[in-house]
């Protein structure tokens, strides 16, 4: 049994990362269409979309937008968090509750209704919206991470700082936000990781002067297969697993399965 379990895991190990590979392998393919395995190795691919401007601005645009998504995010998760923890308790569970309410409906749902809230604000087609929308996407990824961090910080630290005559601004920025360095590290990256990626909500939001990366995939792929998809769809994989990377490394994935021992 154990044997048989095992040898499910090694092939589920095997086949989840197989398209990707099959990608990576067809951005290398030297013939006029995405083929795999390629039938001959060149880099024609990368050269043609490091010197078409639409990849270059496309990549630019979702790489700004999702540095500023991710701190704002992450901004708002750390004082909404504290502000929980330290004076309001008792609403936590509602108010986790009403943050990760856009995980429960589909984004295709969520597009329609941002178009309405974003047009309304007069932000629809720019960059300003399309931030706003992806703040809301991207917040229970944010929030999760460092209310676990702060959670875990002894509530003495801050009462024994207060007593020794710290004001709170400086108990918070010298004690708490040091010991919160790792959810809050783990909150932008993976903030900026998902925003860079989002593509079903933003479909809805992007106008003639904006648009991102994902967007531009899903615009030039119904026209023509062309093997330059495959090496935009590479790069853009390296890119998340860089940071993935980095995340891991530096303050790992627990805090996004680690439960709240409090509840």
């Amino acid at each position: 049994m154990n044997r048989s379990l095992k040898l499910l895991g090694i092939i589920l190990l095997c086949a989840l990362p197989a398209p990707i590979f099959i990608v990576i392998g067809a951005s290398f393919n030297g013939g006029a269409y995405i083929q795999f395995p390629p039938e001959s190795v060149s880099l024609r691919w990368y050269l043609e979309a490091f010197a078409d401007p639409r990849w270059l601005d496309a990549f630019l645009t979702s790489f700004w937008m999702a540095a500023v998504t991710a701190i704002i995010t992450t901004a708002v998760s750390f004082l909404t968090a504290y502000y929980v923890l330290r004076y309001a308790p008792r609403i936590a569970s509602m108010l986790e509750i009403a943050i990760f309410s856009p995980l429960f409906f589909p984004h295709a749902a969520m597009g329609v209704a941002l178009v309405a809230l974003i047009a309304e604000l007069g932000l629809l087609g720019r960059a300003p919206g399309i931030i706003l929308a992806h703040l809301i996407v991207v917040l229970p990824f944010s929030y999760r991470p460092i209310y676990i961090s702060l959670r875990s910080i002894d509530p003495d630290l801050m009462r024994a700082a207060n007593v020794l005559g710290a004001s709170e601004w400086r108990a918070l920025k010298d004690i708490i936000l040091p010991m919160c360095r790792s959810g809050i590290l783990t909150s932008l990256l993976f903030s900026g990781i998902i925003s860079f990626d989002e593509v079903t909500v933003t479909m809805f939001l992007i106008g003639p002067e904006i648009t991102t990366l994902p967007v531009q995939i899903f615009t030039f792929i119904q026209d023509r297969a062309s093997p330059v998809l495959a090496a935009i769809s590479t790069i853009s994989v390296i890119v998340t697993f860089l940071a993935v990377l980095i995340l891991e490394r530096v303050a790992g994935l627990a805090f996004f399965v680690q439960r709240d021992s409090s509840a």
